[in-house]
């Protein structure tokens, strides 16, 4: 499935709440999503700066090419918002990733929803993982040149 169809699918699900403390439900309801993150994986290297709440993010490439991201949040929807993120980026290329025009967070009205502090956390999110797109390209294209 392509990054642009992830992120259809996700603005459907969205559609089905009226108003946003069901959305916020539905964030809480995603955060039980994510795999478990190894313990071994919470360390100052995989906190996203710039959260206020503590969120973790690792990244490791596939065999493939693919960037398979995992993450952990001690805060439900920020844990909500990161498992969207990977749902919608994790296994595709970096430069999948780099070229991803996020449109589902506007669309689903996320980001005019959030508090300021969470809002920029969201950014941070996205920031970090299209930092290590960048660092899983730049080394793709190292290997292949």
């Amino acid at each position: 499935m392509t990054i642009n169809e992830k992120q259809d699918e996700i603005i459907a699900e969205f559609e089905a709440f009226s108003d946003w403390l069901d959305k916020y439900d539905y964030l809480i309801e995603l955060s039980r999503s994510l795999p478990p993150f190894d313990d071994k994986l919470k360390v100052p290297e995989n906190l996203i700066q710039g959260c206020q709440s503590r969120v973790w993010l690792h990244a490791s490439l596939s065999g493939e090419g693919k960037i398979i991201f995992t993450a952990d949040s001690d805060a439900l929807i920020t844990k909500g918002i990161i498992a969207l993120l990977i749902r919608v980026l994790s296994g595709h290329t970096p430069e999948e990733i780099l070229q991803a025009d996020l449109y589902f967070i506007d669309r689903i009205g996320l980001r005019e929803n959030l508090s300021p502090t969470r809002s920029n956390g969201l950014l941070s999110m996205i920031k970090q993982i299209k930092m290590y797109a960048l660092a899983y390209q730049t080394k793709l294209n190292k290997n292949n040149g």
